[in-house]
C-alpha cells in the first residue's frame, strides 16, 4: 500500500492549485483522476492575466507542469471509495491499488449523471441509496439493484457482497465501461449484468421492484446509484460529510465537517468559475497542509512521553 501526505483527487484547476501549494511546502502530493472536461479546445478570455485568450487544453497543462515541477505527482487512476481508517486518515481505493492518505482534498467537479429513473426521487430513503458504505446495512439479505456502468458500479456491487448475495447490476442501456478484471469477479460471485434500462420504480411502503423498459419487473428492495465514475458527493457521502443538496459544505478555508477533508472548486457550488476554483483551491492546500503538520507535532509528542 502506498502512503502519502495529501491526496488530491481532481485534476482540475481547483485541484491542480492545491497541489501547487502543498507540494511547494515539500508534501508528498498524489493528485488522482483524469484530464477533466476544461481540458478541452474551447476558449477562454477572461483568466487574470491572460490578455490573449487561452484554451481549457493549455491551461491545465500549464497547471499540472507546475504542479509537477514542485513534486507533485499526477497519475490517470480512477478512484472507486475513500474510508476513513481508525487511526484518523483516509484510505483511497482506485481502479489499481489502495493509498493512504493523512489528508484529502475533494476536487472533482460536481456530477451531473441521472439514471433516467422517472420516479426515483419518490424513493430515496425508501429503498434508493447512494452510498453503500452508509445504507448496505439496511439491505441485508434483500434483493439489490446497484445501477451504473463502469468500475465504479462493479465495485459498489462487490461491496454490497458483505450485507446480501442477491446482487444485480443495470447499466441502464449504456454499453458497459468494466474492465476485464471487474467483470471476471462479477461473473465468479453471480452478479447479473443486466444492459437494459431501468424507467420506473414501484412499492407502496417501499422499494419492492424495478421496471425495466422491455417491460419486464426486477425484484428490487434496495437500489443504489452509482452512474459514470465516483464523485465528490459520492465521498461526501461514503466519508459522512456535510451536503447542501449536491454540494460539499465547507468553511472559508474549505475545511468539511471531517478534520483532514477539504474540497474545493465546483463540487462546493460557490461561483463556478476557474479562477474561484483555483483560490479555492490554494486555500485547501493550505488547510490540508496544516493538518499534516499538527498530525505530525501529536505523533511526535506522544513518541517523546
Amino acid at each position: 500500500m502506498e502512503h502519502v501526505d495529501i491526496l488530491i483527487i481532481g485534476q482540475g484547476p481547483a485541484g491542480l492549485s492545491a497541489a501547487i501549494y502543498t507540494a511547494r511546502a515539500g508534501m508528498n502530493t498524489l493528485i488522482l483522476g483524469c484530464p477533466p472536461k476544461i481540458a478541452g479546445d474551447y476558449d477562454i478570455d477572461n483568466y487574470f492575466g491572460f490578455t490573449e485568450t487561452i484554451t481549457g487544453k493549455e491551461l491545465i497543462e500549464r497547471g499540472r507542469a507546475q504542479a509537477a515541477r514542485f513534486g507533485a505527482e499526477i497519475r490517470c487512476d480512477r478512484v472507486l471509495g475513500i474510508h476513513q481508517t481508525e487511526s484518523g486518515s483516509f484510505l483511497a481505493k482506485t481502479e489499481n491499488e489502495e493509498i493512504e492518505a493523512a489528508a484529502l482534498i475533494l476536487a472533482t467537479g460536481v456530477s451531473r449523471i441521472r439514471p433516467g429513473i422517472s420516479n426515483l426521487s419518490e424513493y430515496e430513503g425508501k429503498g434508493v441509496s447512494y452510498c453503500v458504505s452508509c445504507d448496505g446495512f439496511f439491505v441485508r439479505g434483500k434483493q439489490v439493484v446497484v445501477v451504473g456502468e463502469g468500475n465504479f458500479a462493479a465495485n459498489q456491487a462487490l461491496e454490497l457482497l458483505q450485507y446480501t448475495p442477491n446482487v444485480s447490476v443495470c447499466t441502464q442501456g449504456k454499453k458497459s465501461a468494466m474492465n476485464g478484471e471487474f467483470r471476471n469477479r462479477l461473473k465468479e460471485h453471480g452478479i447479473d449484468v443486466i444492459h437494459d434500462s431501468i424507467t420506473s420504480l414501484a412499492g407502496a411502503d417501499g422499494l419492492e421492484k424495478a421496471i425495466l423498459e422491455s417491460g419486464r419487473e426486477l425484484p428490487a428492495q434496495g437500489l443504489f446509484v452509482a452512474m459514470g465514475e465516483a464523485s465528490s458527493n459520492d465521498f461526501a457521502y461514503s466519508l459522512g460529510l456535510i451536503r447542501n443538496a449536491q454540494f460539499i459544505d465547507t468553511d472559508r478555508d474549505q475545511r468539511t465537517n471531517i478534520p483532514g477533508v477539504f474540497a474545493a472548486g465546483d463540487c462546493v457550488g460557490r461561483f463556478l468559475q476557474i479562477s474561484v476554483a483555483v483560490g479555492e483551491g490554494a486555500l485547501a492546500g493550505r488547510g490540508a497542509i496544516s493538518h499534516v503538520k499538527e498530525r505530525r507535532r501529536a505523533s511526535l509528542d506522544k513518541e517523546t512521553r
